[in-house]
């Protein structure tokens, strides 16, 4: 199966831009919801009791797959998926770095603004 395309280092925002753009998917997030509960399934078992088609799942699995969040493993005649959660691991980590960086320029703001004279009134 292929692997995963990162072009960027990894602590580059344009080397997320991909991960966040699958996850960006209702029909894929309902796939990584359902492989996340564990064990390996197979197209068909995904496609089942949607109304998505099997080739549209297909699609969607080839993208989860090349941004690293799902691995497919053939087993005969089917191929077998499961979720691999460090693309998600490291999208948490780069947003809790994004967050902690706000934080940081809003208690700077903050604090500017609580150490600047009062201006009085003309």
């Amino acid at each position: 199966m292929s692997q995963r395309r990162d072009t960027a280092p990894p602590g580059s925002l344009p080397a997320r831009a991909p991960l966040f753009s699958a996850l960006g998917d209702g029909t894929r997030l309902q796939l990584i919801g359902s492989l996340s509960r564990g064990g390996r399934r197979s197209i068909s078992d995904l496609a089942e009791g949607s109304r998505v088609t099997r080739q549209a799942i297909t699609k969607h699995l080839r993208i989860l797959e090349e941004v690293g969040l799902v691995r497919g493993e053939r087993r005969g005649r089917e191929i077998l998926f499961r979720f691999t959660p460090k693309p998600i691991d490291e999208a948490r980590a780069f947003l809790d770095l994004v967050s902690r960086r706000w934080d940081e320029a809003l208690a700077r703001l903050k604090s500017f603004v609580e150490e600047a004279p009062a201006k009085e009134p003309d």
